[in-house]
């Protein structure tokens, strides 16, 4: 390798590349590992390795990703972290596996377009005899940290001006020292096929910074844990007995919190991968992209009964430093995210790793389709037919790369093909309706800021039958070179997903949602009803003290 280069490239950086509004923390950490910040004016256009930005990346950003890059969002990712959208999801998933296994989250419903259903709810809980007075939330459907949220027991208080996502309040949260809390959970999916999922061992425990009250539902200090409000508070500064001073504690402390009251948390941990994983199936598949990846931000509730409920999805999650436990988490997150993305030393070279040809020019007629295009648009059959279909499947193959080769050539005098339209000019395959009608749909499909004519026809024959068993034949980053497979840890970040060789497999040739939820209900069968039981005494002995 080291003959194809200049021996002055050897000590060559990587390169990061920022948008703007970046939290400066993410350019401290990169500069720490001695990487060099992207020169616009001095170098080429894909002389980077990382680029990362608070927004969606246009699709032609995926498109012409190359094998040293990576990009920190997926596309399409918004449909798991906007309220309304994860609502629809969830319910979708409610219905098709069942409430029981995805009961971790508050019945949901968007306004207005649903307000028959929440009053016919809302009346059917103050009817009821004996139960709790019922309590709800209401969230604006697209803002962030706490803005716009507002907490009723009467729908007269009720008062929205946008599109909004009402759900029942939960009323017994899990108390320390009277105060109430949640977990910043941080999950990284470095690949959504297969379905590829790392959780962050180390996170934020968020508290809220006056004693719960459900007397006073417009004390936001008292039922609010986002730091974005807290930090304004009168008691953010001063200790508070059993918490401090601030509003924050790591997992760590935490968990050896819990200890001290003899509360084995090993059954919590496992109840919140569930969550995560049972999350993220509701929106997979994504359309296929290769070298990117996607840091959520889950936020967890903890009941009284130590019943973990998902509260929402963080895209970008915060990264700003708002006190020494933020440095302590973020900057050693921001560390593992990187020796996650698995760069190699010839990735400092920024040349394609076959050819050698320097980033920026335009390959030879002899190179594969492969090295051409190594982005969103680079895929392959999967081969899952018989023996007898293999010549078929090597003559099509051949067809593409024919086609493939004609469109460069006369890329100039005509735009440029989708892989869509090759593949059906090179195995003579006319558009079906069906195919026509998933585009349509798909066109119409309210997410990140791209062109949705491209999105729609990625869409389309990534999930029509035939289509759905083409896979990116850029090598995966996240794979272990020994084995081929998911690094199962890497620093502080655990490997959730795939869990078992069941459900690596599952995921693999394209998502099979049913056997994965196979696996996790076996999964959940094996938690023991004797140490929930167990724990479920301790954390009430936890909650009285």
């Amino acid at each position: 390798m080291a003959d194809d280069y200049d021996t002055r490239d050897i000590l060559r950086p990587l390169v990061f590349r920022l948008h703007e509004n970046v939290p400066s923390i993410v350019r401290e950490v990169l500069l720490e590992r001695g990487w060099s910040e992207f020169d616009k004016k001095g170098q080429d256009d894909a002389d980077w390795n990382l680029y990362w930005r608070n927004s969606p990346f246009h699709m032609t950003d995926h498109h012409s990703i190359k094998p040293w890059q990576r990009l920190n969002h997926y596309p399409e990712a918004v449909r798991i972290t906007r309220k309304d959208y994860l609502a629809r999801h969830l319910k979708r998933m409610k219905g098709a596996y069942g409430s029981a296994l995805y009961e971790f989250s508050p019945v949901a419903f968007i306004m207005p377009n649903d307000y028959v259903k929440f009053i016919a709810e809302y009346s059917k809980e103050r009817q009821s005899v004996g139960g709790r007075p019922s309590y709800w939330i209401c969230k604006p459907v697209d803002l962030s940290r706490g803005r716009g949220i507002l907490i009723f027991q009467d729908i007269k208080d009720l008062v929205y001006d946008c599109t909004v996502v009402v759900q029942k309040y939960i009323s017994n949260p899990l108390l320390i020292s009277g105060y109430k809390l949640d977990l910043r959970l941080y999950v990284c999916v470095t690949s959504f096929c297969p379905l590829t999922i790392y959780t962050y061992k180390e996170g934020l425990v968020r508290f809220a910074t006056e004693k719960f009250d459900l007397s006073s539902l417009d004390n936001v200090y008292a039922h609010l844990t986002n730091t974005s409000i807290n930090k304004y508070g009168a008691s953010y500064k001063k200790y508070k007995e059993g918490i401090g001073c601030g509003c924050k504690w790591t997992f760590s402390k935490f968990r050896s919190y819990l200890r001290i009251f003899g509360v084995d948390d090993v059954v919590l941990w496992q109840k919140i991968n569930n969550i995560v994983i049972l999350t993220l199936l509701a929106v997979t598949p994504l359309p296929v992209a290769s070298n990117c990846f996607e840091l959520f931000g889950f936020d967890i509730l903890i009941d009284d009964k130590f019943k973990p409920w998902l509260l929402e999805v963080n895209y970008n999650p915060a990264l700003c430093l708002d006190c020494s436990i933020d440095d302590t988490v973020k900057r050693k997150l921001l560390h593992d995210i990187v020796e996650l993305l698995n760069y190699k030393q010839i990735d400092t070279f920024r040349q394609n790793q076959v050819s050698g040809i320097k980033a920026g020019r335009r390959s030879t007629a002899g190179e594969s389709a492969t090295e051409e295009t190594p982005g969103l648009l680079t895929c392959q059959k999967v081969a899952k037919c018989a023996s007898s279909e293999q010549p078929a499947l090597q003559a099509a193959g051949a067809s593409i790369r024919k086609v493939s080769t004609l469109t460069r050539r006369t890329a100039r005098a005509h735009p440029r093909k989708t892989l869509t339209s090759q593949l059906r000019e090179g195995m003579n395959m006319p558009k079906i309706p069906s195919q026509a009608k998933a585009e349509t749909k798909n066109k119409h499909f309210p997410g990140a800021r791209h062109s949705p004519h491209k999105s729609a026809q990625l869409s389309c024959w990534l999930h029509t039958p035939d289509f759905c068993n083409y896979r990116l034949t850029t090598r995966p980053y996240f794979l272990s070179d020994k084995d081929q497979r998911p690094i199962p840890r890497v620093g502080d970040f655990v490997l959730i997903f795939p869990f078992n060789e069941a459900a690596l497999q599952a995921s693999r040739d394209g998502t099979d949602i049913k056997s994965i939820i196979k696996e996790i209900n076996k999964l959940i069968s094996k938690q023991l009803p004797s140490e929930q039981q167990n724990t479920r005494k301790r954390v009430g002995y936890l909650t009285s003290v």
